[in-house]
């Protein structure tokens, strides 16, 4: 048994559109009806979802029975030493939130990376782990490097006048702007469709396709989803699996029940 290329990383740098959703529900059973909804890939989200090892392992199980929709694991914070456990898990694309400075970009291409040979390598340490299949995979300590793939997450004003130098990191796969982060950072919380936001978000993009990489997004917005594309965003969020249960049981309800309140979503709004 050979190691798997990673379909989603090369579909990354053919600059193919990817249409994502985001996972908060941190839930195998629910995993396997997103990835039967038909996305291109699922963001399992360590970050702001109760979410542990164990439960990052499951879905991670889950949704390897589905080859189409392949799935992004956020760590809560880019530690080198829980990345490696991520990886050791078998997810092979890593989203890191909170990205400000080209060094912590580097770090994180090294975390992500064995050793090699040639002294290009990082500082990924050697298991035989559930990553190569327990060993079955031959050849993964020699292609695991090329098959990983990093995306920064880019949502501060620091990470923002910083982004020309991260986007440049050598190993650095995609850059995935976050609005609502990125809002707060600006002034503007709880708005990313603020005219400022919006034109800082347009700019990064251009500045990412420009650095040769990757350009990412959420949002659950339609019409800003659609014109992000147009832009040259290659992977787009267009939804959270919370959001949705949300929205749909509350509009059901209130179909029914004339004291509930309704949560129809502000235009822009991330969550």
């Amino acid at each position: 048994m050979n190691t798997p290329a990673n379909l989603f990383k090369h579909a990354l740098l053919e600059r193919r559109p990817q249409i994502g959703l985001w996972m908060g529900l941190a839930n195998d059973y629910t995993a396997e009806i997103c990835a039967l909804a038909g996305f291109d890939w699922l963001v399992i989200d360590g970050e702001h979802a109760p979410n542990d090892l164990g439960s990052i392992l499951g879905q991670l199980k889950t949704l390897a029975a589905y080859p189409g929709s392949h799935a992004v694991a956020r760590v809560p914070v880019g530690d080198t030493a829980l990345i490696k456990q991520y990886l050791d898990l078998g997810a092979q694309n890593i989203l890191v939130p909170m990205v400000d400075t080209p060094e912590q970009a580097a770090q994180l291409v090294q975390a992500m990376r064995y050793p090699q040979d040639d002294g290009q390598g990082g500082v990924r340490g050697m298991a035989g782990a559930r990553a190569s299949r327990w060993g079955h995979y031959a050849d993964y300590y020699k292609r695991a490097n090329e098959e990983v793939c990093l995306i920064v997450q880019v949502e501060s004003l620091q990470g923002l006048n910083n982004l020309d130098a991260i986007a440049a990191t050598p190993g650095v796969d995609g850059v995935f702007i976050g609005p609502a982060d990125l809002s707060a950072s600006m002034g503007h919380v709880g708005n990313a469709a603020h005219p400022e936001v919006q034109a800082a978000i347009e700019g990064a993009i251009a500045r990412i396709l420009k650095a040769g990489k990757a350009p990412g997004i959420l949002t659950a917005d339609e019409a800003l989803a659609k014109h992000y594309l147009a832009l040259g965003a290659v992977f787009v969020a267009v939804g959270l699996d919370t959001q949705i249960l949300m929205r749909q049981t509350t509009a059901l309800a209130v179909r029914f029940k004339a004291n509930v309140l309704n949560t129809a979503p502000q235009k822009g709004a991330t969550y």
